[in-house]
Order: structure tokens, then C-alpha cells, then sequence
């Protein structure tokens, strides 16, 4: 679907209070933005169709899961026309959690989720490096997420 909508400063209103807290009734989007209910609804749907808002997804507090490790993966492929073939493997690994494909050392750079490292090296050592068409793996083992936040819209002028 070719994109042609216009965003305004009332999607915009709507998409930062959702961005604060995505649970707020569209009444209270309405009576803060001075619209009605109804512009709300309608606007999210056309935010939705045009591909501009996503389906939401529950999200979780994984330490609170006992998923205790998080680490950054540089992956260095042997050639970047693997990429495709590669992608659709990383897919299948559940701690895979996000997978950019990137400019610089790595030919993608993976978030993964484990409960321990013993955990982390099993995905490093049966998982991760047994895919065709990754040469070698760097691992950052993060010590501590100090933010994490959603974009902001700035309102057009």
C-alpha cells in the first residue's frame, strides 16, 4: 500500500499520550486533545492501516522471568549476500529479541535474552554459530539498562 497520509498534530497528540502509557481509554486521548472519541478511534485506524502504528504487544519485565542476561551480538557474515538466508535462521531462536542489519564491523547486530550464561553460551555455541553463512560472533554482555523510552513526535509547525 502506497503511503499517502498526512499526519497532523492531532495524530501526533495521540501518538505521544499512547506512547506514555498505551492503555489510556480514547476518551481520555479525546478530552485532552479537545476532540471526540469517535476522531480518536478513527485516527488509530488510519494510523494502523497506513502501517504508521503497529499491533501492540505485551511487554515484559524479563528479569522478573529469571531471563537475568542481556548481550549485544556483532555478527560478522562470510559474505553479505547471506543476509536473507541467515535472517530466516536467527528467526527460529526464541532469545533472538531484535536483529539490525548494519554498517560498520558487524554485518548485523542482535539483541538476545538469557536467563544465566551458561544459558548465553549454549546459544553462542549450539545456536548461533552453527548458522551457514556467519563467520564469527563478538558478544557485549550488558551490565545494566539505565533507560529505555519510546520515540517522541514533535508537534508540526
Amino acid at each position: 500500500m502506497a503511503f499517502n497520509y498526512e499526519i497532523d498534530n492531532t495524530d501526533i497528540g495521540i501518538i505521544n499520550i499512547l506512547l506514555k502509557n498505551a492503555n489510556t481509554p480514547y476518551t481520555e486521548i479525546a478530552e485532552k486533545l479537545f476532540v471526540s472519541a469517535g476522531t480518536v478511534h478513527v485516527r488509530m485506524k488510519k494510523l494502523e492501516r497506513f502501517g504508521i502504528v503497529k499491533p501492540p504487544q505485551l511487554q515484559l519485565d524479563t528479569k522478573k522471568l529469571g531471563l537475568d542476561v542481556v548481550a549485544f551480538i556483532g555478527v560478522y557474515l562470510i559474505r553479505s549476500d547471506q543476509y536473507d538466508a541467515v535472517v530466516k535462521e536467527l528467526k527460529k531462536i526464541d532469545e533472538v529479541v531484535s536483529c539490525h542489519y548494519t554498517t560498520g564491523n558487524y554485518s548485523l547486530f542482535l539483541k538476545i535474552v538469557c536467563s544465566d550464561t551458561e544459558h548465553l553460551r549454549m546459544v553462542l555455541h549450539d545456536k548461533l554459530q552453527k548458522i551457514s553463512g556467519i563467520n564469527r560472533t563478538e558478544t557485549l554482555i550488558s551490565l545494566e539498562e539505565s533507560f529505555e523510552r519510546p520515540v517522541v513526535l514533535a508537534k508540526l509547525l
